[in-house]
């Protein structure tokens, strides 16, 4: 089945893809910055296939480019990238929002999701062969009050991942951007600084996709035949939908 390389892997979408992808047959390289988890994740999968955890933070460039093109053979011809790392820092409108939190947001979504992709990508094309997944996000899709920069950046991620489309044009190629609305993972606890309680909040009341039903998702984008590419696939639990377009009244206004 040929290697995957999944970043993000220590947790999420990541972690539960590399336990789809194993299963499959497929041998790992789990890139996420948490050692202990991704020794963790080693651990539970590594009877089945091999497995090569880095530690690394995506935003780092140059140890990216270092550790993602230096691969040991045996997993060097990645078949499969699949952009997982990402978070959401904070849900406040943007006149009082945390720039750092921003920065932190656009150093990890979109320029840690470019270092890992032009760290790969050569070696795909010189095969003529390969398969980039990127996990996007409805808010790329859909504004709501507070996904200002989060949802900016995975609105990059979907047009990122179209024009990586139209770059790879006749050279055996696929890309896809998977687009999941909400998902109980550790998301909402990073996004809320650690407090469980508000995290469990969102999700309350409904029941919303687990990162297993994601990551199954991503196998079976990853297992169509080559010459099937699937662009962009958007997928929400049944109890979200679409809100209609919000308008401000002033009190009295009409005629």
């Amino acid at each position: 089945m040929g290697s995957v390389v999944i970043t993000g892997a220590s947790s999420g979408f990541g972690r539960a893809a590399a336990k789809c992808f194993s299963e499959a047959g497929f041998d790992l390289v789990l890139v996420a910055r948490r050692a202990d988890r991704l020794a963790e994740v080693k651990a539970a999968l590594s009877s089945k296939v091999d497995v090569l955890t880095i530690a690394l933070d995506v935003r780092d460039k140059d140890d990216v480019l270092a550790s993602l093109t230096a691969l040991p053979d045996q997993m060097a011809e990645a078949s499969v990238l699949i952009n997982s790392a990402g978070l959401a820092l904070g849900l406040g409108g943007a006149n009082d929002a945390d720039l750092d939190d921003w920065d932190a947001m656009v150093d990890t979504n979109i320029k840690g999701l470019m270092y890992c992709t032009r760290a790969i990508l050569p070696g795909m094309v010189t095969r003529g062969a390969g398969q980039i997944i990127n996990l996007g996000s409805v808010a790329g899709s859909w504004p709501y009050p507070g996904g200002n920069v989060y949802g900016g950046t995975k609105a990059f991620v979907q047009q990122f991942s179209r024009n990586l489309r139209a770059d790879l044009l006749g050279k055996g190629i696929r890309v896809t951007n998977i687009e999941p609305g909400m998902c109980e993972t550790e998301f909402s606890k990073v996004r809320f600084g650690g407090d469980e309680v508000q995290a469990a909040a969102v999700y309350q009341g409904m029941q919303p996709l687990s990162a297993e039903d994601v990551a199954e998702v991503i196998l079976w984008v990853a297992m169509r035949p080559p010459h099937v590419n699937v662009n962009q696939l958007e997928l929400m639990p049944v109890s979200q939908a679409w809100s209609g377009f919000s308008v401000h009244r002033e009190d009295g206004a009409g005629g």
